[in-house]
């Protein structure tokens, strides 16, 4: 594993630094909010790869701003949940879009969240294949 996540930056961070962290889960708050539990970390990274891809199809298929706002709020939650930074802050930035911007940008923000997702599932593949 140690190899393999090498290339993700991992390492001891401060409290301050680990939002800027370089790697896609934050570990140190997954492990915090699923108390150390190993097979509950695998059972909440397992869900958040799940119901991203939900989350997603709902943003892609949203007709309204409520059920766009709706979705990247769900997925907001769910990223936050394994510290999943970047796919929070696209999620947070496509939750406020509204008005001419939700026409103008929503295309990419969803195309933000995406490239966050998958990159934290990625991540996701390569912890728990050396678990």
């Amino acid at each position: 594993m140690a190899s393999e996540l090498a290339a993700w930056g991992v390492a001891d961070q401060s409290s301050e630094s680990r939002r800027a962290s370089s790697r896609p889960i934050d570990l140190v708050h997954l492990s915090r909010y699923t108390l150390g539990e190993r097979e509950l970390e695998r059972e909440v990274l397992e869900l958040f790869c799940n119901q991203s891809l939900l989350y997603i199809e709902r943003l892609r298929h949203a007709k309204s701003d409520q059920d766009w706002k709706e979705a990247a709020h769900s997925l907001v939650d769910s990223a936050r949940m394994i510290g999943a930074w970047r796919a929070v802050e696209a999620a947070e930035r496509a939750e406020a879009l509204s008005g001419d911007a939700f026409d103008r940008l929503r295309d990419m923000r969803l195309a933000e969240i995406e490239s966050s997702v998958r990159e934290a599932e990625d991540y996701i593949d390569c912890l728990l294949r050396d678990r």
